[in-house]
């Protein structure tokens, strides 16, 4: 009994002596639990403060990103616009291309429509327009407009008859003694250069098309002295097909009436056909003729005497007054004859005369 009271006593001695060891080791986990809380606290506030350093770099990468896009729309329009300038005329032929602009600074839609509306007038003004050259084959129609350049159509007219009837054929020319043909041409000017394009012509239609004048504008423009305009002329007038006819008067008043500002033949044949249906090329070539040669003339224009004075852009460059300008006015519209010695039927009933032969006046 005295053993399990010692053994009893001893046992809680020694729990006792044994609880604050178990105390001090409580703290030591305690402690330990604590640093790893603070480590764990200064690594959250580590990755905390990480973040800084990207969001810079983020901020650098908007910024980079904000200079490309700024870049981006230029280089974007210097690609697209080209794009879009050349779908605009994608398509339309050289010779038809119009800018946006005319000359008179209308519509392109008014400037067709006026420019038609001059035609049509001029076409009630001279409805017996015709070539003032006198001619009865494509030959003759050939010859006598190569013998136009730098001469009057009369002078022509008054010099032909004499040539076609001693070489009425292109095989009789081709052959003929150049002085005697010379002689003949001396009244037209440049009698010898004439004379070599007349007979160089000549061959040219025996040996490459078998004494015919061929029918076609690339055949035409191949013979010794001729040219666009000359072959238009035959083309319109033996042939029936369309052309238009750029002489100087036709030049003249095309830019006056502000069609066209060119100044070279081609380009104003390209501009002006552009206007037109091609049916109504040869004789709106006609009308424009006959008006530049009677009224609308190159020093001083009829402008008082002028029918289509209301669409003209350059009404008062010349005689406004109505009694003066009528004193202006040429052929058949001032009462004198025409360029013709042998004009067609409608001219004369049109009350037109007939012009004088070489030698007799005119």
């Amino acid at each position: 009994m005295r053993k399990t009271a010692a053994a009893k006593k001893a046992a809680k001695e020694s729990a006792t002596a044994k609880e604050p060891t178990a105390a001090k080791k409580a703290p030591a986990k305690k402690t330990a639990a604590a640093k790893k809380t603070v480590a764990a606290k200064k690594t959250v506030a580590a990755k905390k403060a990480a973040p800084p350093k990207k969001t810079s770099a983020a901020k650098k990468a908007p910024a980079a990103k904000k200079a490309a896009v700024k870049k981006a729309p230029a280089l974007k329009k210097a690609i697209v616009a080209p794009k879009k300038a050349t779908a605009a005329v994608k398509g339309v032929p050289p010779a038809q291309t119009i800018t946006e602009t005319t000359p008179s600074g209308e519509s392109r839609t008014a400037l067709v429509r006026r420019a038609r509306r001059i035609n049509r007038e001029l076409a009630e003004v001279y409805p017996y327009a015709h070539p003032e050259l006198d001619f009865t084959n494509p030959f003759q129609l050939l010859v006598a407009t190569v013998l136009s350049a730098q001469t009057t159509d009369l002078r022509v007219n008054q010099t032909t008859p004499a040539l076609f009837a001693k070489y009425p054929t292109p095989e009789d020319l081709a052959a003929a003694n150049p002085e005697e043909v010379e002689e003949i041409l001396r009244p037209c000017g440049f009698f010898r250069a004439k004379t070599k394009s007349v007979t160089g012509l000549s061959k040219a239609l025996v040996e490459d098309f078998g004494g015919e004048v061929p029918g076609r504008l690339e055949d035409l423009v191949k013979l010794p002295g001729v040219g666009r305009k000359t072959a238009f002329v035959v083309l319109g007038n033996a042939f029936g097909r369309p052309g238009i006819t750029v002489d100087t008067h036709f030049q003249r008043l095309v830019r006056r009436w502000k069609w066209t500002e060119e100044t070279d033949p081609d380009k104003i044949e390209a501009a002006v056909g552009a206007l037109f249906p091609k049916s109504e090329w040869t004789d709106l070539s006609h009308h424009v003729i006959w008006h530049g040669r009677r009224i609308c003339h190159a020093r001083k224009p009829a402008c008082g005497a002028c029918p289509i004075a209301p669409l003209c852009p350059a009404y008062g460059e010349g005689e406004t007054d109505p009694e003066k300008a009528k004193k202006l006015l040429k052929y058949e519209k001032g009462g004198f004859p025409g360029q013709r010695l042998n004009p067609p039927q409608a001219y004369l009933d049109a009350g037109g005369k007939p012009a004088p032969p070489l030698g007799a006046g005119g």
